[in-house]
């Protein structure tokens, strides 16, 4: 079933996801989670219209499966984390869409304080469709818990003075709409709230701050009202997107080169992970300054599995999971990584722009999805790791004079390493994608190394359908 994600079990409501679906998840959740030993898990959902029903039906099936259930309300998927921490809990399910449309909706799931991925959730899926399950008496209750995060917020910042600072945040009438305004505000901070009331339906805009579109009102808001900073959040409010005060968007790599430097500052030789589409200079500005960066595997379930292997203090992904592990818990919160980012604002009294205005200037494109259909795209970027590969053994590019392989980076898909910039390839875990990505030291040579990847990329279609 194609609910059932690299990450999540995620699908459009009715169609793929129906409450039949959520009552035999939570039969089959319950039954895995009591053969590892819980006995309750914390339920929380985000404002979607269909996330009523969906909890309705998912709690009577861990009830039936001998789960007890502490049902924590509407929150934001930190939130539910949060729980997992804070309460008496051996476990814990979201229901969110997270950043799709309006019609998706799906569940996050958590056994202990780790969330399931990959052949876990995959397991789950055979465990609902064999159809064997436990059987109990699960009690439900409820205990709301956004007070209790605010509270823990409150304390965390508690030396933080911000009322010099201006910040706007767009919650984009997600589950961020809950929390983040009163968070800002216990720092001090002047905030202007952008759709800040919950609407299920997202009718301003998508609850996605990676799409620039998304952020237009963010930017001009900032940009009218002099604002220090702006800050967005996706529909579940676990992704950050960042505005400076000239409007200038911080994609999440930039954003993780001001953390890095904030904790390195105090923690010097602390590991700090990205992920392979992450700009070079984020990995380069963490050696410079003592760290240990590690470059790792997208996706924020394998970030937080990698994080916990090395004792990481920080790590963060492009899309906007930022997860700290220094003075927090090491998931993915949006409203805690604006608290860390008005912290930093607070305490060095300079613009966010200046922050950051001593990194070396690069080209860099955007994320680019490719369609490629999920029965081939891992095919295909295996045919140009190894076109790739072999170019690098021979230590130069074909066709390009000038332009040598300096290094590869085949954790996921292959990331080529040039003297002066990089690019990558690799299939998306959750889309029938392919991802690319460049940077380089000029658009000329951006210019070439994007060609060089794409004719490549050319090359192995043809191999592939011949």
């Amino acid at each position: 079933m194609a609910l059932f994600r690299e990450y999540d079990i995620r699908g459009i409501v009715g169609q793929e996801l129906t409450e039949a679906v959520a009552e035999q998840i939570g039969r089959a959740f319950a039954t895995v989670a009591r053969d590892r030993g819980a006995k309750t898990v914390s339920v929380g959902r985000d404002g979607r219209e269909s996330s009523p029903a969906l909890r309705d039906r998912l709690v009577q099936g861990l009830a039936a499966g001998g789960i007890n259930v502490l049902d924590i309300g509407v929150c934001p998927t930190p939130v539910l984390y949060f729980s997992l921490f804070q309460l008496p809990v051996d476990g814990g399910v979201m229901i969110t869409g997270s950043h799709n449309a309006s019609e998706y909706n799906g569940f996050k799931l958590c056994i202990g304080q780790e969330a399931l991925h990959g052949d876990a959730i995959q397991q789950l899926r055979q465990k609902m469709e064999a159809g064997h399950f436990s059987s109990g008496a699960g009690v439900v209750s409820l205990r709301p818990i956004l007070q209790d995060y605010l509270r823990y917020l409150k304390t965390s910042f508690a030396s933080v003075d911000a009322r010099h600072l201006h910040v706007v945040i767009d919650c984009g009438n997600g589950a961020a709409a809950l929390v983040a305004k009163q968070a800002m505000e216990q720092l001090g901070c002047r905030v202007t709230g952008l759709y800040c009331d919950l609407d299920g339906r997202f009718p301003n805009h998508h609850p996605d701050p990676t799409v620039v579109e998304n952020l237009q009102d963010l930017i001009a808001t900032v940009k009218k009202t002099g604002a220090n900073v702006g800050i967005g959040y996706d529909g579940d409010a676990d992704r950050i997107g960042t505005v400076d005060e000239e409007g200038h968007i911080l994609w999440g790599d930039r954003l993780m080169v001001l953390y890095a430097r904030d904790i390195l500052a105090v923690r010097p030789g602390s590991t700090i992970i990205s992920e392979v589409k992450a700009s070079q200079s984020l990995y380069d500005d963490i050696e410079r300054r003592g760290g240990r960066p590690i470059m790792w595997k997208t996706g924020h379930s394998l970030i937080k599995a990698k994080m916990k292997a090395e004792s990481a203090v920080l790590a963060g992904e492009m899309s906007g999971h930022i997860f700290f592990a220094d003075r927090y818990f090491g998931y993915d919160d949006a409203i805690y990584a604006s608290c860390r980012l008005v912290e930093i604002l607070a305490k060095t009294k300079q613009p966010l722009s200046a922050l950051l205005s001593d990194l070396p200037a690069t080209s860099v494109t955007p994320e680019i999805r490719v369609d490629c259909p999920d029965h081939v795209k891992f095919d295909l970027v295996a045919r140009v790791q190894a076109r790739l590969l072999a170019h690098a053994k021979a230590g130069r590019a074909p066709g390009e004079k000038g332009l040598v392989i300096r290094d590869v980076v085949t954790i996921d898909g292959i990331r080529v390493m040039f003297e002066d910039g990089w690019g990558l390839i690799r299939a998306s875990n959750t889309q029938p994608a392919l991802v690319l990505r460049f940077e380089a030291s000029s658009s000329q040579r951006l210019d070439v190394i994007r060609a060089l990847i794409e004719s490549e990329l050319d090359q192995a279609r043809r191999t592939l359908a011949a």
